[in-house]
């Protein structure tokens, strides 16, 4: 296997701020404790394709309700890949559980934007048969795949990326 990418926590003074921004009825302490038990994304066997990304707390979901998930991660890859995020298989098709674009697209380049390249999941409960999902702290919830790229051979793009969602189209 081709080794490509590392993952890290980002800092704890940006976590802290991304949780109570996401969560705001837990305080600085309990945000600085969730830091502490944060797992870095795993395989769950030699020939799994997939790195489970974990939740930081136990959140429920309701039917039809939304969360946004600061993950405290970041990863640092090769120029020529890029880590797309899909829902856990199992939480997919037991709950309709969806992440809110579909795909995550993470680039290389967003290591190093002003936010660490903090790793964000937003998913929905989109089940039709009324099922509410809870997700335990250190569980799988999503899961990250490398891929490599490639482009044409006319590209000549010099921009540098600063900042998350909708940073490479202003």
């Amino acid at each position: 296997m081709v080794r490509v990418a590392k993952f890290e926590k980002v800092s704890k003074e940006r976590f802290v701020a991304d949780f109570i921004d996401t969560f705001p009825e837990y305080n600085e302490s309990t945000a600085l404790e969730v830091y502490e038990n944060i797992k870095l994304p795993t395989r769950a066997t030699s020939k799994s394709a997939g790195y489970d990304i974990f939740m930081p707390i136990t959140y429920t979901l309701e039917p039809g309700k939304t969360v946004k998930i600061p993950t405290g991660i970041r990863v640092k890859m090769n120029d020529d890949y890029v880590l797309m995020v899909y829902p856990r298989s199992g939480l997919g098709f037991k709950y309709r559980l969806q992440l809110n674009n579909t795909v995550g697209v993470i680039d290389a380049d967003y290591y190093d934007s002003d936010n660490e390249g903090h790793i964000f999941v937003k998913i929905t409960n989109d089940t039709n048969e009324n099922k509410t999902v809870t997700m335990e702290a250190n569980t799988g919830f999503a899961q990250g795949i490398f891929m490599q790229y490639a482009i044409t051979v006319d590209d000549d793009v010099t921009t540098v990326r600063n900042g998350g969602l909708g940073s490479t189209t202003k």
